[in-house]
């Protein structure tokens, strides 16, 4: 980050031309006058000229903009010193619908506007489930891949011809993991047993910080002089992690390093496990574990999904189960990413910990009348109905799509009927994209469906093979 007063340029490139949409010099003479203006008007596009000017000089920092302006000004001012850097034009990022005063103090700092994703629908899914009985549900999916939304909806068609997916969800709880250093094993021990006989204090303290926060338990975990203590908490409808985080820091500063003199040496030790793919998750679980399974007749095989039992037995065998392990894949699955993927951008779910959702375990048994046997495994799924991304606007209209509206009177219910019907998109986009591998389809579908052509150059498109 550029600081206040060090001169390096953010543009290096003397020769490039200026913007001629951030005009960062006065009188340049290439047009007609323009009709006086107020001089209270005058003033204030001076001054934005002035701040686009700092900026792309680096006299001044991308979050050191006047705290007077509003969020949309900050955003356009320093959108303007970044088109002004490239010698570029970024009209687009200047189209959102989302607030921006909200945005900047709770999703994204040095704003310069928003980037679109497109949505599309597939379903009706018919779910059997805890949360989901027997409804019907549309499910919007954000992503640029094309084929994915059909795919999908080809395994929405197969599912519903079946009866439906039946769902279960665990609300496994979320977990932080600080790690504190002792000088050994004595004192490791003497630390774990103050812990153990101090567990309700804590359990207390943490839940004092929040209403909807209840610490399921701590899991210690020990290597030489270092103890990593794994506290799992259910969160009501938050996906928790900043709940969770928040909890722990206060009850480590304020009552176990001063009750134990252990030393603290940091607020996370990689034993939760964020945003990573682990082994301890996949055992244990994280947010949220799904299973979903379908029963499918052989006519729904050969009529929907356009294979056999024995050809989709065959892939899962040589490539979910043998060629993830030949691999070292930690998800012996075919492409939990993708649906997880489109389902945490369109209802505004953390997108980094699509790493964890991604990890599970594809089973597809053939049956002896032809049908097959279907289900997915997903261990470790964060997820949110509040909170985060899930307040902004267009997130928020993609989960009342689903019906899904958290209750404060029952927390923990909405976001239960998500991660059910994520489930189930989960497995038709798995069913899919399996029955395509067998049919020998998938080629032919992305050709169809998931060709981009480029914009035109020299007044010729280019396709993107």
């Amino acid at each position: 980050m550029i600081e206040r007063g060090d001169k390096r340029p953010m543009n290096t490139n003397t020769h490039r031309a200026p913007n001629p949409r951030t005009p960062l010099s006065k009188g340049s003479g290439n047009g007609p006058s323009e009709t006086a203006r107020p001089p209270r008007a005058d003033a204030a596009a001076e001054r934005r000229t002035e701040l686009v000017r700092a900026l792309a000089r680096g006299d001044l920092s991308l979050h050191k903009l006047p705290s007077d302006l509003s969020a949309r000004d900050a955003a356009d001012i320093r959108r303007r010193a970044l088109e002004h850097h490239a010698g570029t034009e970024a009209k687009s990022l200047e189209q959102y619908t989302f607030d921006a005063e909200v945005v900047s103090d709770s999703n994204c700092e040095n704003l310069i506007g928003g980037v679109q994703v497109p949505v599309g629908a597939v379903g009706p899914m018919s779910i059997n489930g805890d949360y989901v009985d027997g409804e019907s549900v549309y499910v919007p999916l954000a992503t640029t891949e094309g084929a994915l939304v059909a795919s999908v909806n080809r395994g929405c068609a197969a599912v519903r011809a079946a009866g439906g997916a039946v769902v279960h969800v665990e609300d496994v709880g979320m977990t932080r993991a600080p790690v504190f250093r002792t000088s050994g094993i004595r004192e490791t021990n003497a630390f774990l047993e103050w812990l153990e006989e101090n567990e309700d204090e804590i359990r207390e303290r943490v839940e004092a910080t929040s209403r909807y926060l209840r610490l399921l338990d701590l899991k210690p975990f020990v290597m030489g002089t270092t103890v990593f203590i794994r506290f799992r908490c259910h969160t009501g409808d938050a996906m928790g992690m900043n709940m969770v985080t928040l909890a722990c820091n206060r009850v480590i500063k304020d009552f176990i390093v001063p009750e134990t003199d252990i030393e603290f040496v940091s607020l996370s030790g990689n034993y939760c496990v964020d945003k990573k793919p682990s082994a301890i998750n996949a055992q244990e679980g994280r947010g949220k574990r799904i299973f979903a399974e379908v029963q499918l007749s052989r006519q729904v095989v050969e009529d929907i999904l356009k294979t056999t039992a024995a050809d989709i037995a065959e892939v899962q065998y040589r490539k979910n189960l043998l060629g993830s392990a030949a691999a070292g894949s930690m998800g012996l699955n075919a492409h939990y990413a993708n649906m997880v993927a489109a389902f945490f951008l369109a209802t505004g779910q953390d997108i980094a910990q699509v790493v964890e959702g991604a990890i599970g375990v594809t089973c597809i048994e053939p049956q002896a009348d032809g049908g097959v046997y279907m289900s997915i495994f997903m261990p470790d799924v964060p997820l949110g109905a509040v909170g985060g991304g899930t307040s902004l606007r267009t997130q928020g209209e993609a989960l009342a799509l689903m019906n899904v509206v958290p209750d404060p009177e029952h927390p923990g219910r909405a976001v239960m009927r998500l991660a059910e019907i994520l489930g189930a998109t989960v497995l038709a986009g798995e069913l899919s994209l399996m029955a395509a591998l067998s049919s020998h389809h998938l080629a032919r579908a992305h050709h169809q469906l998931g060709r981009a052509t480029l914009p035109v150059q020299n007044g010729r498109s280019h396709s993107s093979e």
